[in-house]
């Protein structure tokens, strides 16, 4: 397993690491195939009751690596592959919680977005700024996005892709709790310890029970959609939008 994917237990408590810290925990292939096989792992530990999702450093997860990934001829349907692993993160018999010390960014926002609960330090911030690359969201995140924060709130998100601080994201449901950036760790890690003290039967049987009652999300027909997603992804828009990231400076875009 790749060191930038850490796992540890204590006391009940599986603390996963983002560690690649000097590039703002973005996202490369192996961390995916890391993250798929420890929460594969921990689903199987029947000594773990919570899991605590955590990034290195002073950010929590800045997305994808976009440069790595594109440089990546082996990698396949690299959005199929990230929609896959947050949805098993969603589906774990233990609950989650991100702990959420600075930016959550893209891919980063819809990895927390995955976690059950949410604790957010003073410093954390939000946002998802596929309309400034020239992309269109996967109907799975976007409709994730809608599920927790309402329709209202994903169409300022996605339509401007600007930035929610963590006093914003608390007012509209993103996160659970907000504290204090030196408070953040004692704050997450007593939230894992009250949910591990209660008895792991109820807790992964009501986990459960809530899945079932959003499972009628999977039943909604969106091949449309998933052929502009595709069709935005080869766009000469998302080409620049990339490229202007990369350069940094603002891109030209002509809706093609």
């Amino acid at each position: 397993m790749t060191e930038e994917i850490r796992c540890k237990v204590e006391y009940g408590i599986a603390t996963v690491t983002l560690n690649r810290p000097e590039k703002r925990n973005a996202i490369t292939a192996a961390m995916l195939e890391g993250l798929d096989a420890t929460l594969r792992e921990l689903a199987a530990d029947i000594a773990v009751r919570v899991v605590v999702l955590r990034g290195e450093g002073k950010v929590f997860c800045s997305g994808a690596d976009l440069r790595e990934l594109s440089s990546r001829p082996d990698v396949g349907d690299v959005e199929g592959w990230i929609v896959g692993v947050f949805q098993r993160l969603e589906g774990l018999r233990q609950p989650t919680i991100a702990m959420i010390q600075g930016d959550a960014l893209a891919g980063g926002c819809e990895l927390a977005l995955h976690c059950d609960l949410r604790v957010a330090s003073e410093k954390a911030r939000f946002n998802i700024p596929v309309a400034r690359l020239g992309f269109i969201l996967p109907f799975a995140f976007g409709q994730k996005l809608v599920e927790i924060v309402g329709p209202a709130h994903a169409r300022q998100m996605l339509l401007t892709g600007g930035f929610v601080d963590a006093r914003r994201a608390y007012e509209i449901g993103m996160i659970h709790q907000l504290v204090p950036a030196e408070q953040l760790e004692a704050a997450a890690y007593d939230l894992a310890a009250t949910i591990a003290d209660n008895s792991p039967l109820s807790v992964s049987g009501l986990k459960k029970m809530i899945l079932r009652a959003i499972s009628l999300r999977e039943r909604i027909d969106h091949g449309d959609i998933d052929e502009i997603v595709k069709h935005s992804q080869k766009s000469a828009d998302a080409v620049e939008g990339v490229t202007a990231m990369l350069e940094k400076r603002k891109p030209r875009f002509h809706g093609e």
